[in-house]
């Protein structure tokens, strides 16, 4: 098959690394790609936000298969321009993507399903917000309702930051993400993530994993797109994995079905999880971004076959082959972000890194200019490693980014302190 994958970070890297160990695959494009995922696959130029250039491009290139991986181009309708030229793609349609670009329309679709999930208000205008806010005391949590690039959501502990949020968000702070903004019960718990593809029918599950979203050591600080993963999340146990899967994914990918939306791609259900009772905190309608990193590491070639039969819906027939493994990446990031950042510092020492089926390096925001490897994002690697155990995955993640010579980037040191 010639495969093209729309995307330019780290999840992207990783997706083109598992497509690339299938010998099912001849070829290999990835627009825009990045520094590393040119040394795998072919990248080219391509507004991938358009779904008319990405079907004229897959036409020209004889593609025969599409994986999307970012929310803005399944929201932008992308994967339904390719399906009505008769391209096969994976991700879904802008409609049912709506589960990841409305946190309101999630709401509505958890009370249809009746999944379990945290209460809300929602609201267009900020005194009614505020007053609302008043009323139920904090902690309570703010969401911008469309896509702020996994940044729209404040964890209020107190009342005077949940009100700044709201003037934040009706303000533009996230642009049109902030036009309408949904306020929820703050729930307690411990929070990881569940991955299940779906084919419109069939739902099958490809992994647990637990994401660090806070910039600081001991999981303090601001909100950033997400430090470092491991997989699998022994919070989520296989019992709590089926109450999820019966609870709330099931029902949620009935009543898309029924609404005449069937869901097709990968459903990312963030979860919060107490006494072994999930409740929905978020749909993506993507992988996360770096969990996406470790599932890859643990899933390999069997990736490309599992998405496959997702878009041909045959999920009903296919299976997971897990071995007894951990995965464990390390997000580098440029000094400054989640902030104010410089870009275009040289990162050093990559090429004497192994990179097989125990240790790679994913890059997010890099670029390849003379030679060197230069960032250009806020988070720049994903250093990833397998292992036997988790603390085994660890320190071999942790050995690699020692050895990386990038003075302009910095990293937390304790990923996985929940679960070591």
């Amino acid at each position: 098959m010639n495969i093209l994958i729309l995307g330019s970070g780290g999840r992207e890297h990783s997706l083109a690394w598992a497509v690339m160990q299938n010998p099912k695959c001849d070829r290999l494009i990835v627009a825009p790609g990045n520094a590393g995922i040119a040394q795998i696959a072919d990248c080219a130029a391509l507004d991938i936000e358009n779904g008319g250039a990405v079907v004229s491009f897959a036409e020209e290139n004889a593609i025969d298969f599409v994986i999307i991986g970012p929310e803005a181009p399944l929201a932008a309708g992308v994967a339904d321009r390719l399906r009505e030229a008769g391209i096969l793609v994976f991700g879904p349609s802008a409609e049912a993507a709506r589960l990841e670009a409305s946190k309101s329309f999630t709401k509505e679709i958890c009370d249809a399903a009746g999944a379990p999930t945290a209460a809300y208000a929602r609201f267009t205008e900020a005194e009614p917000a505020k007053a609302y806010i008043r009323q139920q005391g904090a902690p309570i949590v703010v969401k911008a309702d469309g896509l702020a690039a996994g940044k729209g959501v404040i964890v209020a502990m107190d009342e005077a930051t949940a009100l700044e949020a709201v003037d934040d968000m009706f303000g533009g702070a996230f642009g049109g993400a902030g036009a309408e903004v949904v306020i929820e019960e703050f729930m307690e718990g411990e929070e990881a993530s569940l991955f299940v593809l779906c084919d419109g029918e069939n739902i099958l599950s490809v992994g647990t994993a637990q994401d660090h979203k806070r910039v600081g050591e001991g999981d303090t600080g601001l909100n950033t797109g997400g430090m470092g993963a491991y997989s699998p999340a022994p919070v989520l146990s296989p019992e709590v994995e089926e109450r999820a899967m019966e609870q709330i994914v099931r029902p949620t990918m009935a009543e898309m079905a029924r609404r005449g939306t069937p869901f097709q791609g990968v459903l990312y259900a963030g979860l919060m999880i107490r006494d072994g009772q999930p409740r929905l905190v978020e749909y993506n309608v993507r992988f996360g971004d770096p969990e996406c990193q470790v599932l890859m590491m643990r899933l390999g070639a069997q990736a490309l076959d599992l998405m496959h039969a997702a878009a041909e819906g045959r999920l009903g027939e296919a299976r997971v082959n897990w071995a007894d493994d951990h995965a464990m990446t390390v997000v580098m990031a440029a000094k400054g972000y989640p902030g104010a950042y410089e870009k275009g510092s040289e990162i050093k020492g990559l090429d004497k890194l192994p990179e097989d089926s125990r240790n790679m390096v994913f890059h997010a925001g890099t670029k390849e200019e003379g030679g060197a490897i230069l960032a250009v994002g806020g988070r720049v690697l994903n250093v990833t490693a397998r292992g036997d155990s988790l603390q085994e995955a660890r320190d071999r993640a942790y050995e690699m980014v020692e050895a990386i010579d990038w003075p302009e980037g910095f990293y937390r040191r304790d990923i996985g302190w929940r679960a070591l």
